[in-house]
């Protein structure tokens, strides 16, 4: 099976206007899977699961739904199908608006509900194959167990890395104002500076917004065990540019 991003970018090129053999060669797969990726019926490439399927995905919406995911998200089984849950500070209507896109555009043909809690809007869609595009669900608290990308998952978040972090710090992540006294001239001086911080109890899932950061060329620190935090000026205006302030 192609990866997600071949798959991804083949359909791409088709739409452009491209000729099969053109993609073929451009992509280095065989003229037969690139009809079928064409000839596949749009129904079944937007009903099927992206993982089971060659089927349409939104792979810069995938990795910003990665991110809520690892954050605050999870998965629970239901009757016949799994569901997917994102819990949203209903303070935030920007952040419960972008998840609802994210889900939408991941799978198009989910029904994605708000349910409302004390102080939290939950955001969740119901679909058999989740666990297929989340394959780090399993029992228990994310930080109890181990939460490793698949290879599959690694190429979507090094192609769309600042998508990663906006669902990561938009989950788990504040950005506030610190300051610091800094001894000039003989003089305590008060210096104020903006920084966005992440916080989550999962070492693999710090390692991976540390990692997202790496690809991104923001430099990063470790103020305590829990944390990340980017508080050089120049880096948080290349994550607000990015990311976006939460809403």
């Amino acid at each position: 099976m192609c990866p997600i991003s071949v798959r991804t970018r083949g359909l791409q090129l088709l739409r452009e206007g491209r000729t099969i053999s053109a993609v073929s060669r451009e992509l280095g797969v065989h003229r037969s899977t690139i009809r079928g990726w064409r000839d596949q019926p749009l129904r079944a490439r937007l009903g099927d699961c992206p993982r089971c399927d060659a089927a349409v995905f939104d792979a810069g919406a995938y990795s910003a739904l990665l991110g809520y995911y690892l954050g605050d998200g999870c998965l629970s089984q239901q009757r016949r199908d799994h569901s997917f849950r994102v819990s949203c500070d209903a303070r935030l209507p920007g952040i419960v608006a972008d998840v609802t896109g994210l889900m939408k555009a991941t799978r198009p043909r989910s029904r994605v509900f708000h349910v409302a809690a004390p102080g939290t809007v939950v955001v969740h869609a119901n679909w058999k194959h989740w666990p297929c595009l989340f394959p780090q669900h399993g029992p228990g608290r994310k930080h109890d167990r181990t939460i490793a990308l698949e290879p599959w998952q690694r190429e979507i978040v090094e192609a769309q890395p600042w998508e990663f972090l906006r669902g990561l710090f938009h989950s788990d992540g504040s950005r506030t104002n610190n300051w610091a006294t800094r001894i000039v001239a003989g003089q305590r001086k008060r210096y104020d500076y903006p920084r966005w911080e992440f916080v989550n109890r999962s070492d693999d899932v710090l390692g991976l917004c540390a990692g997202a950061l790496d690809l991104v060329e923001i430099a990063h620190r470790c103020p305590r065990a829990t944390a990340i935090a980017v508080s050089r000026r120049h880096d948080v205006r290349r994550l607000d540019a990015h990311i976006g302030a939460k809403s």
